[in-house]
């Protein structure tokens, strides 16, 4: 008995020092998130019984048939200052739907990803949801180089000026991040990052030559203290097709190239700030490249250059010395979009949003994502164009009121353009209708900030389709997608953060 408790001692003198070391070693700093959100939906689903934007024709439902749901992401994280030059951040993330017993409605139906199969009433209560969000280490001053560069590298989010072409999602309950190495450099008001994205591994055994495989490279230039804000500037190329397209090789290790030949550049900059009290943005992008794998809906067929361009301008003034501190703000954003004379002449059109977070930008209902892919995402391919007008005020101290009014269009026609759409428009009594109109959204949102650490936001919206949209998600002449021409959604979330 002595014996055995002399060695429990030992041990644990043994732990107690070894625990100082570490803790010697590495400054550690811990932090946190639990957010809840509860929606009722009615713009989800419908026969194929997916989210809206997301590629399929028939979505969203229309109906009058909600569905009501709560979900909860739960992030911990562990911030280690190990040294003077190498630091690392690990961020585990837990998602669930409450009540979901099997797990089959996380794998992003609506858009919660995977998730715990971990209900009250499971006899086994297993949880097989908590995974990795970010986890990378930075090193500072990279190799000593000429232009002092801090690397990081890992899984890690990416959010590059608005957001418009890098971002996280926001909305979305997991929200996005990479596997990536990025560079940073700052000094005074200039900033510099660069960064290599691994966006898709299609196999290390069966994918030899890395045919089907998707990466990215990014630099960004910002510098501030130009026209009472700042200025960006970015080139992003994606590395995501082959050419010509071959089979998979029947005695071979090898998948063969199955997507086309999709290399394009992304081209651009952005303009933000203030002047004579006016708060403004400005920003324009262009692409090019290859486009072999969009082109008629085929698999790099034909020899088809892409050309598309995006331009978005924002102009509003917030009235902080009077009451309600309200704000005004008028926006206007393009993408272009691809017509049959364009693939007749070997040409794609449609701007690619990249790893944009377009709910951020095209309605908080998310109708319209996946723009520029062609397909059933977002507007099969015919672009956008989006009117806002966004009003704010300040009741009380703590709480904000917004409200947002989109007016959403086709930048090109949908009954003109049947092979880029894939819907035809014969027999109609009146086919001008059907052109590019798709509808308005209107979004209220009441945000709380409850303390400094908890925030609470309730949101109500209504998405009125137009006939255009109902002939481009569903072919429906009728002029019904389900049976209402509209949506609403509304929602009620709280988001603690320590």
């Amino acid at each position: 008995m002595k014996k055995n408790f002399l060695t429990v001692a030992a041990m644990a003198v043994v732990a107690f020092f070894v625990s100082t070391e570490i803790a010697k070693a590495a400054d550690i700093t811990f932090s946190g998130q639990i957010r809840s959100r509860m929606e009722f939906a009615e713009h989800l689903g419908g026969g194929t019984a997916t989210a809206s934007g997301v590629g399929i024709a028939g979505a969203p439902s229309f109906n009058n048939d909600a569905d009501e749901f709560i979900f909860s992401s739960v992030r911990l994280a562990a911030n280690a200052k190990i040294n003077d030059t190498t630091s690392a951040f690990i961020q585990m993330q837990s998602i669930r739907v409450w009540g979901d017993e099997s797990g089959a409605n996380n794998g992003g139906t609506f858009g919660e990803g995977a998730g715990s199969g971990n209900a009250s009433g499971a006899a086994n209560n297993a949880d097989a949801s908590v995974g990795i969000h970010q986890a990378y280490f930075t090193l500072k001053n990279f190799l000593n180089l000429p232009v002092p560069m801090d690397m990081k590298l890992g899984r890690q989010e990416i959010k590059l000026d608005g957001w418009r072409l890098f971002g996280n999602t926001i909305w979305t309950p997991g929200m996005q991040t990479h596997d990536a190495v990025t560079f940073h450099h700052k000094h005074d008001n200039t900033t510099v990052a660069a960064g290599y994205i691994k966006d898709q591994e299609d196999g290390r055994n069966e994918d030899l030559d890395d045919t089907n495989d998707r990466e990215d490279y990014f630099i960004h230039l910002n510098q501030k203290g130009i026209l009472g804000g700042q200025f960006s500037a970015l080139y992003a190329f994606s590395d995501n097709g082959c050419s010509p397209v071959t089979a998979a090789a029947a005695n071979a290790q090898n998948d063969g190239c199955t997507n086309g030949n999709n290399n394009f550049s992304t081209i651009g900059g952005r303009q933000a700030g203030q002047l004579y009290g006016i708060d403004y943005r400005g920003e324009i992008y262009y692409q090019f490249g290859r486009a072999d794998g969009m082109a008629d809906g085929t698999t790099g067929t034909i020899d088809t250059d892409r050309s598309a361009y995006m331009f978005g301008v924002r102009v509003g003034k917030t009235f902080n010395n009077v009451m309600l501190k309200p704000g005004i703000t008028v926006w206007y954003d393009y993408l272009s979009g691809t017509t049959d004379a364009d693939q007749a002449n070997q040409d794609w059109s449609s701007f690619n949003t990249l790893y944009d977070t377009g709910h951020k930008f095209y309605g908080l209902q998310d109708i319209f994502l996946g723009i520029g892919n062609g397909g059933g995402a977002g507007t099969q391919g015919l672009g956008l164009q989006d009117l806002a007008l966004k009003l704010k005020m300040s009741p009380m101290p703590g709480w904000t009121v917004k409200f947002d009014a989109h007016a959403f269009a086709t930048a090109e026609g949908i009954c003109a353009n049947p092979t880029t759409s894939g819907v035809t428009c014969t027999n109609l009594t009146n086919v001008a209708r059907y052109e590019t109109w798709l509808g308005q959204e209107f979004d209220l949102t009441v945000v709380n900030k409850y303390n400094d650490n908890t925030k609470i936001m309730i949101g109500f919206s209504n998405f009125n389709a137009g006939h255009g949209f109902k002939k481009l998600k569903s072919g429906d002449t009728a002029g019904l997608i389900g049976s209402s021409a509209d949506a609403n959604w509304a929602y009620l979330q709280f988001d603690v953060k320590f």
